[in-house]
């Protein structure tokens, strides 16, 4: 199956379980591969038999700026759960990270998949 990929969407949002992260935004960094069947798109070369990436990623963005949740995997699992009910997507795979969250660590994070 063909995917269609976001890499490194960098989106400011609340996300953390101490006090000083429900008071900060931070920057949490979203990476998004997606199964999508791309033989019309090609053949037709019409956006409107292409997986939108930019729909997602704005759909995407909006979602985390608003989110308030204390765990990254609480989020992961919502961002696929939009992915899946909103685009025409078999199978989803979501990768955040919290850059810095760790002393010494580029970042950390979780990668989820969901059919």
């Amino acid at each position: 199956m063909d995917k269609v990929f976001i890499k490194g969407l960098e989106v400011e949002g609340i996300i953390g379980i101490f006090q000083w992260e429900r008071e900060v935004k931070q920057v949490i960094s979203v990476d998004i591969e997606m199964e999508f069947d791309n033989k019309l798109a090609a053949k037709s070369d019409s956006i409107e038999d292409a997986l939108n990436y930019k729909k997602v990623g704005k759909r995407v963005t909006a979602f985390v700026q608003k989110s308030k949740f204390k765990l990254v995997e609480s989020l992961a699992e919502n961002i696929a759960k939009i992915i899946l009910k909103e685009f025409p997507v078999g199978k989803v795979k979501v990768t955040l990270s919290k850059p810095g969250a760790l002393r010494g660590s580029e970042s950390v994070g979780i990668i989820i998949e969901r059919p």
